[in-house]
């Protein structure tokens, strides 16, 4: 398989990490987990309950953009991309990058997010702004919908197929 770079994307909940650890592992590609790369300033405003802006966002995004760069053979990253804009910002660091999109109902998304409460920095607070804020990307080149409740070996089977339907282009 050529080098691929791809995008995990959803709310806040939805089952990013869990997502692109199990692609990561079935494409043998490295993780780039998006919520390690946060300053200390973001994980603060949202530890707290104050949703992220476009600011906050700017160089969180133009160092994921850098750390897909950083690798050529391809990559996984964990990210909400939540506005058309950071998946752009993105797309400008890899042209041919793709997203699979973990659609989840805001109900689903707000337990899950409760579940964790403890054992990660993002406030239960802060899922109705993660839902107010997302442009969906369905429609978008190069974006792949799943449900975010289905398994993960099915989720990881259908990213697959789609990645070999289509090798050599974004969409």
């Amino acid at each position: 398989m050529q080098a691929v770079w791809l995008v995990v994307m959803g709310v806040s909940g939805c089952g990013k990490s869990s997502l692109g650890q199990a692609l990561a592992a079935d494409l043998g590609l490295p993780l780039i987990e998006g919520d390690d790369f946060h300053p200390p300033a973001n994980i603060a405003k949202m530890s707290n309950g104050i949703p992220l802006d476009d600011e906050d966002r700017a160089g969180w995004l133009a160092t994921l953009g850098d750390e897909l760069v950083k690798r050529p053979g391809g990559a996984v990253l964990t990210c909400s991309s939540l506005k058309r804009a950071y998946r752009n910002r993105l797309r400008a660091a890899v042209p041919t990058l793709r997203f699979v999109f973990m659609d989840i109902s805001r109900a689903e998304a707000q337990a899950r997010v409760e579940a964790r409460a403890g054992e990660h920095f993002f406030s239960t607070s802060l899922v109705d702004n993660q839902f107010a804020t997302l442009e969906s990307p369905i429609g978008e080149a190069g974006v792949l919908p799943v449900s975010a409740v289905d398994p993960l070996t099915a989720l990881t089977a259908t990213v697959r197929h789609w990645l070999a339907a289509a090798p050599s282009t974004a969409a």
